[in-house]
């Protein structure tokens, strides 16, 4: 189920299928954004959040360049640079024995770019 739960998400990326995003998501996932002082809880308020992340990412030459993967737990490394901003980060993803996500924690360096994706991600969220 590791690889399974994994690949699926990268599919889910690949396609920008909210569909799919929602079916590997338990009801009650939670989402931890680096940029909100509370974790988002419930499947509707995650597919949100991710959705528009993977509208404002898909602007951008967002790449994957490293994963550690341990039984239900993954963490995959990201790079993307945003207007001439060099922004890396990390996915913190763990997954029930169904291979379905419980809980979705980013965390990202530079302060800059978490400011840059804070401004972009609220102005995507508003037009969704």
């Amino acid at each position: 189920m590791t690889i399974n739960t994994i690949e699926r998400w990268h599919h889910i990326l690949e396609t920008a299928d909210m569909k799919a995003l929602g079916d590997l998501l338990v009801d009650d996932a939670v989402f931890h954004s680096p940029v909100m002082h509370t974790p988002q809880v419930g499947k509707n308020l995650v597919v949100q959040y991710l959705g528009a992340a993977f509208l404002m990412f898909s602007q951008y030459p967002f790449k994957y360049v490293r994963e550690i993967i341990s039984g239900n737990e993954a963490v995959l490394e990201f790079e993307v640079e945003m207007d001439g901003l060099y922004i890396n980060g990390v996915d913190i993803i763990t997954w029930n024995d169904e291979g379905l996500i419980t809980d979705f924690k980013v965390m990202l360096r530079p302060l800059k770019g978490i400011h840059l994706i804070q401004e972009k991600m609220l102005a995507q969220l508003k037009g969704s």
